[in-house]
């Protein structure tokens, strides 16, 4: 239930962080940047609700290793975080961290493809 309520908590967030940078960012940065924070609240969003799911279908089937919610929130925060800060501070080398969120969130999506395809009940 912990996992479904952290993915709960991230769409919440991800739906905030969207608002606001449609409504108070888009005066104030560069058209550039408001492109990095809508790739950052989208990316946000699409992994929340992926792990929503999976952490839902999970809670019947129990057969995902533990670690693989923890790697998919790992991502979540390295990729989209980072990019959010960039934004938000104005600070370029920060976008040196978002390629390990991103190998974060494509491990932890592999994983569950593996996991799932070497399961003989589904």
């Amino acid at each position: 239930m912990k996992t479904i309520s952290m993915a709960a908590f991230l769409i919440c967030i991800g739906i905030l962080l969207g608002a606001f940078g449609a409504h108070a960012l888009e005066d104030v940065v560069t058209a550039e940047r408001l492109e990095v924070w809508e790739t950052a609240t989208f990316y946000l969003l699409l992994n929340a609700v992926g792990l929503l799911a999976i952490s839902i279908w999970n809670y019947t089937h129990n057969v995902l290793p533990k670690a693989l919610p923890t790697l998919l929130i790992s991502g979540i925060v390295l990729f989209s975080g980072s990019l959010f800060l960039l934004v938000a501070l104005d600070i370029s080398q920060l976008g040196a961290i978002t390629p390990l969120g991103g190998l974060a969130l494509a491990g932890a999506w592999g994983w569950l493809g593996v996991t799932l395809w070497s399961e003989k009940s589904t």
